[in-house]
């Protein structure tokens, strides 16, 4: 046999180191396993959490309305809120900006 000891007790002892750091191994999969379905199952949360509107708050007390978008929008900021289509309807009905970009008068049916 290779580079083994011919000796019981020393083959026993290194069973016992290998079947030890096999055990180790075999944890550390678990975990790598675990936090990458972890980590799916939070993309996948994200992605269906998605709002389908949402409106841009400005700055200061009170925090006026600035603009309105349509969920997921690249061009909202991080000041923004999660709001209801009839909402929406009523934000820009009021004066506030529909924004250029994901065209949230368009798709509410709302034409000036």
């Amino acid at each position: 046999m290779y580079d083994l000891p011919p000796d019981l007790p020393r083959l026993r002892t290194l069973r016992t180191w290998y079947a030890m750091w096999l055990g180790r191994i075999d944890q550390a999969i678990k975990q790598a396993e675990e936090k990458q379905r972890a980590e799916e199952l939070k993309a996948q949360r994200q992605v269906t959490a998605t709002p389908d509107w949402v409106v841009e708050l400005g700055i200061g007390q009170g925090a006026p309305a600035v603009d309105v978008h349509i969920g997921g929008c690249h061009m909202a900021g991080k000041r923004c809120r999660t709001i209801s289509r009839d909402e929406a309807v009523q934000l820009i009905s009021q004066g506030v900006n529909a924004c250029t970009h994901c065209r949230p008068d368009t798709e509410l049916g709302i034409l000036e």
